[in-house]
């Protein structure tokens, strides 16, 4: 049984929860998770790497579950996010490490990847394509801004919150279940989302996420390529983001794979938790001495 350590870490003037299981001494990797989840998401991640020998830390990104929820939009701009996970970085004493991110967390992650790449050894990117590439679906794509359509919702003031809040979260429930296959999400899962969301500030704070993104828009640095080894674990019946702009992303990637599951939704990382662990270590181990 793994064992967790639950940690309250100040990075970038907040306060991250952050869990962390594996050996202290084992090479560290950060995982981030997307919306609506928090570091729970990576739950079978955390327990496959840490048997491995990895030191893993799944922080709730802020605004989320336990972490600070800065007031105000501007808050949430995806170079503070990054900055945060900078904080992390520098507060485990690490040079380098390795870096694993899901829906928003893997958009945060390749924005790391892109400004910070020194601080990377590896990065594992799970169903959601590089900035450049979403940027130009979004704005050229019809189908891709049909899939879009709750992003503009979330736009709104209150409404997005009382849409997920209603009936003691069961919009949040419904949004998930409508999204996953019927066995992804157990009811145990679902009785930790509600306890999540439920924190004071919660709501606002991860939908701030996606209101910052449409109103102060991040500019990818001018060299666009990501020169950390990438692996990208994409779920090919997501119906939020569509398969095609995985290649698009890996080719924007020095050394990169891409490794499609052609049964999984946007929710890979439950779908096909054995198999995307595997992926992980693998990826994670080659060329790695756990001993460094």
């Amino acid at each position: 049984m793994i064992l967790y350590d639950h940690l309250t870490i100040e990075t970038n003037g907040i306060h991250l929860h952050v869990v962390q299981a594996g050996p202290e001494d084992g090479p560290l990797v950060i995982l981030l998770h997307g919306f609506p989840e928090f570091w729970y998401g990576w739950k079978a991640q955390i327990d496959a790497l840490a048997e491995q020998g990895f030191r893993v830390w799944a922080p709730d990104q802020r605004g989320y579950n336990l972490s600070d929820k800065p007031q105000g939009i501007a808050a949430y701009v995806l170079d503070t996010l990054a900055a945060d996970v900078i904080g992390l970085i520098d507060a485990a004493g690490a040079e380098q490490v390795f870096l694993g991110g899901h829906d928003w967390g893997a958009a945060v992650a390749w924005w790391v990847a892109l400004t910070n790449p020194q601080r990377l050894k590896k990065l594992v990117i799970a169903n959601v394509p590089h900035p450049v590439v979403f940027r130009q679906h979004l704005q050229s794509n019809v189908a891709q801004m049909r899939k879009s359509w709750y992003m503009f919702l979330f736009q709104l003031p209150g409404l997005p919150e009382a849409i997920l809040r209603r009936d003691h979260y069961q919009g949040g429930i419904e949004a998930l279940r409508a999204s996953a296959k019927p066995d992804t999400f157990t009811d145990e899962d679902f009785r930790y989302y509600r306890a999540a969301w439920s924190q004071p500030g919660a709501l606002t704070g991860m939908l701030n996420w996606y209101r910052a993104l449409f109103r102060t828009p991040a500019t990818p640095p001018a060299d666009s390529r990501v020169h950390v080894p990438t692996l990208m674990l994409w779920g090919a019946q997501d119906t939020a983001l569509s398969v095609e702009m995985a290649q698009p992303s890996i080719d924007l990637c020095d050394d990169g794979r891409l490794v499609l599951f052609e049964d999984a939704t946007h929710w890979v990382l439950h779908d096909q938790a054995a198999q995307v662990c595997a992926q992980m270590a693998e990826f994670f181990l080659s060329d790695e001495s756990l001993s460094s």
